[in-house]
């Protein structure tokens, strides 16, 4: 077996060998490869000290990027890679690093260290692969399985707990059994993890091909982290339009929509608050008055406990606040939906509205059709550049000032100016704005004198 190294990486094993040490890529750069996929990046580990490597490379930039932990990053190319030195690892007191390290010249204990078998695999081209663990048999039967004791593992560093849920949805593996064991023994040690590290992996779960399945079968694990979700598991929504309960429909939503951060997101608190406005009828079917406006709110305050950007936390709100919209492919709503939301947010929310339709009642299908209808024309809207928006009439405030408005007449007269341009009752042209605006004008002062 060969795998495709880059000229840098070579280079790096080259001058590792020249100088009387040994150099292997190891981790998720092997597996990767091994699966003929592209690596994002190459991490290197040696038999060499940290010394010992700046002392080889020392014709290049170098940067101790963990040095205590053995690691020196070297630029080749412009390009960083992370050179580490074989090690074992002492107690995790704090649940995340090791207390103390202690360097090893052989690379099949640095290898026990690592966190799963199919991450615990080294290669060069001379001695080709290091498996001592059976990562390459687990890779092509699809194991997630945890280099040694599961608990140990997690116990090491409570993230592993969502980085196996990560493997699980993004590479479509199932955990051996006693790993699946130890991950719900160990879920209670993501309380421990700080919120920064668990919305990375989070939104990269999110967005794996295989995330429905494992967010229902490890919804209680999610809950650990999201305690809000705990209503929507087992819910019941006495809805014909639903043939699933709050959670499942929330995790086959997610699971049909596009791989976006922003819309798994969006689709994985778009029924958030359901069950605290759940109500039913007469005939006993159930209704949620208000539940998109009372789940935007939840979803910004889940969103910013775990330390979300401020661009995701507003993107995913919006678009939580608006999924519940009808949709209707006619050329006036989009434009009222463009106006209020933006080009940008409507993309997403077309892939928001999707997920969550392919997650209900096939009665509800029709709606998909609609969807379509509306991004063509909503694309046909922005290619023509036709007006959607107070900033894109041919009159602006300054103009509405120079007939004698002001304040919020000025806004009251924008608006109905877009309103009637959306509707093709007033064409978008300054001539025409002008003279409609000093009618709305007057109509306001002749409603002032009445009611004044």
């Amino acid at each position: 077996m060969l795998i495709n190294l880059p000229e840098q990486v070579k280079e790096i094993i080259g001058r590792l060998e020249a100088a009387g040490y040994k150099g292997y890529i190891v981790g998720g750069c092997v597996r990767d490869s091994l699966m003929g996929e592209e690596p994002k990046d190459f991490d290197i580990c040696t038999s060499a000290l940290p010394d010992g490597i700046k002392a080889v490379f020392s014709e290049f930039r170098n940067v101790d990027t963990g040095i205590k932990h053995g690691t020196v990053t070297v630029i080749i190319d412009k390009i960083p890679f992370e050179i580490t030195t074989y090690r074992l690892d002492g107690t995790y007191s704090d649940g995340r690093h090791p207390d103390s390290v202690e360097f090893t010249s052989d690379i099949n204990a640095d290898l026990s260290r690592r966190d799963f078998t199919v991450n615990a695999m080294a290669y060069n081209d001379k001695d080709g692969l290091i498996d001592p663990f059976g990562g390459q048999k687990d890779l092509f039967s699809r194991v997630l399985r945890c280099v040694g004791d599961p608990e140990d593992r997690f116990t090491e560093d409570g993230l592993r707990v969502m980085r196996a849920l990560r493997f699980m949805s993004v590479l479509s593996f199932d955990p051996d059994p006693n790993t699946a064991a130890s991950i719900y023994r160990c879920m209670e040690l993501l309380k421990n993890i700080s919120a920064e590290r668990i919305s990375n992996e989070l939104s990269k779960l999110l967005c794996g091909r295989n995330v429905s399945k494992v967010l229902e079968l490890y919804a209680e694990v999610f809950a650990v982290i999201i305690p809000e979700i705990t209503p929507m598991i087992g819910f019941d929504q006495h809805s014909r339009y639903h043939i699933y309960d709050v959670w499942k429909h929330t995790a086959v939503a997610v699971n049909a929509s596009k791989p976006d951060k922003y819309v798994r997101l969006a689709l994985l608190f778009h029924d958030i608050a359901k069950p605290a406005c759940f109500k039913t009828d007469a005939a006993g079917a159930g209704h949620f008055s208000g539940h998109e406006e009372v789940g935007a709110e939840m979803t910004d305050k889940i969103l910013h406990r775990l330390k979300f950007d401020n661009h995701t936390i507003q993107t995913v709100k919006t678009l939580v606040r608006n999924h519940y919209i009808t949709p209707v492919a006619e050329r006036t709503s989009v434009k009222r939906l463009l106006g209020e939301v933006g080009y940008d947010i409507w993309k997403l929310l077309a892939e928001v509205l999707r997920g969550d339709n392919i997650a209900k009642n096939s009665i509800c299908f029709e709606r998909l059709q609609t969807i379509e209808k509306m991004k063509v024309i909503a694309d046909e809207i922005i290619e023509n550049n036709e007006c959607y928006k107070v900033g894109m009439l041919n009159i602006d405030g300054n103009n509405i000032t120079e007939i004698g408005a002001s304040g919020r007449d000025i806004r009251r007269i924008l608006n109905t100016l877009l309103s009637e341009v959306i509707g093709d009752i007033l064409p978008n042209s300054y001539e025409s704005l002008l003279k409609r605006a000093k009618e709305i004008y007057r109509g306001i002062q002749r409603d002032s004198v009445y009611y004044g």
